[in-house]
């Protein structure tokens, strides 16, 4: 949520924003990866259009899908 307090409005369209929250929440409740692998696909087509746009450079899209996958599970929740 750090990374959209500092971009949010400014370089993020409010679309954009929602798919990262939702993202995020997603990965925080997943029980698992496959939970996760809608959330995972979207995070990666949005990173993936920042970067061919132009809007935002490879290494701030990276810092952007590492801060949401840090948010996901890591190991299988029993």
């Amino acid at each position: 949520m750090k990374t959209l307090e500092d971009l949010g409005p400014s370089k993020l369209q409010l679309h954009e924003q929602e798919l990262i929250r939702e993202a995020a929440d997603t990965l925080i409740f997943a029980a698992g990866p496959e939970e996760a692998s809608a959330a995972l696909r979207d995070i990666e087509a949005l990173a993936e259009h920042l970067t061919a746009s132009g809007r935002w450079t490879p290494e701030r899209t990276d810092e952007l899908v590492r801060d949401l996958l840090a948010c996901g599970p890591v190991a299988p929740v029993a």
